[in-house]
């Protein structure tokens, strides 16, 4: 693992910083698995909840599309016409954005404080790797206009300056992977610069194809304690440099990261 030379730093939101988006996991599965239901092929839910929870996690931290463009192939394969992927992906997000507007307008009125719906010691965090002069990457899987909204809403965007990348409707021009490769020729430097954070594989799978450090935040989104350890599992499976549960201790964490 390589420690001292970080110039850059890439990081997730959802899970990793940001917990407003808590439950969508259990959302997308549920609608995915009522609509394979109707399709009435015999498959027991428990059949058709684990077909789903298993293509919805393994494509956890790329853009939501994605999951939507395997629903649609499972609806095929059970002999269904699926709408196209943006009309589930909407669907989906119609869900979600019920189910998080409560924290959206508390946040908005002042109601609920940004740290109740971030990982404890996130702000000390990227105060942290600002002071050491490191370039901030905020990269999520989650389309551009709620990730911008939701930095803002926490407070977090000024860290990044302009920075941030989320899904876009042309899908095909984003990606986690693609972002690092800019930063890589942006700058002319070498993978070895980069540090990445995330709770999802996608991003560790990303930093570390390139020869970065790759930090899994096995982070329980609900407690906001504790190490989640199906995270930790897969995190490590992916190769995880090292596992975090949040960032109380991110002092410790980043003087070691860093070869203080």
């Amino acid at each position: 693992m390589n420690r001292g030379s970080f110039g850059y730093v890439l990081i997730d939101f959802d899970g990793t910083i940001s917990v407003i988006r808590r439950g969508w996991r259990e959302i997308m599965i549920s609608m995915m698995v009522d609509i394979l239901a109707d399709l009435k092929t015999g498959e027991t839910k428990s059949d058709l909840i684990k077909l789903v929870s298993g293509f919805v996690d393994e494509l956890t931290g790329q853009q939501t599309i994605y999951q939507m463009l395997r629903f649609c192939e499972e609806i095929r394969h059970r002999g269904g016409t699926p709408a196209d992927a943006s009309i589930y992906k909407q669907q989906f997000h119609e869900h979600l954005n019920t189910h998080i507007a409560d924290r959206i307008q508390g946040l908005k009125s002042g109601a609920i404080l940004p740290e109740d719906l971030m990982l404890p010691g996130t702000l000390d965090l990227l105060e942290n790797l600002t002071n050491r002069g490191l370039e901030l990457y905020l990269a999520s899987g989650t389309d551009i206009q709620y990730v911008q909204i939701e930095a803002e809403l926490l407070g977090v965007t000024s860290y990044f300056k302009g920075r941030i990348f989320g899904a876009l409707d042309q899908y095909q021009a984003f990606s986690k992977a693609r972002v690092i490769q800019d930063i890589l020729q942006t700058y002319a430097v070498q993978g070895d610069q980069l540090l990445g954070l995330g709770d999802g594989c996608v991003e560790i799978e990303n930093v570390k194809a390139v020869g970065g450090t790759a930090v899994g935040v096995a982070s329980d989104e609900i407690r906001r304690e504790g190490v989640n350890a199906w995270k930790r599992d897969r995190l490590m499976a992916v190769g995880a440099d090292l596992i975090v549960p949040e960032y109380r201790e991110q002092d410790l964490l980043i003087s070691y990261l860093c070869n203080d």
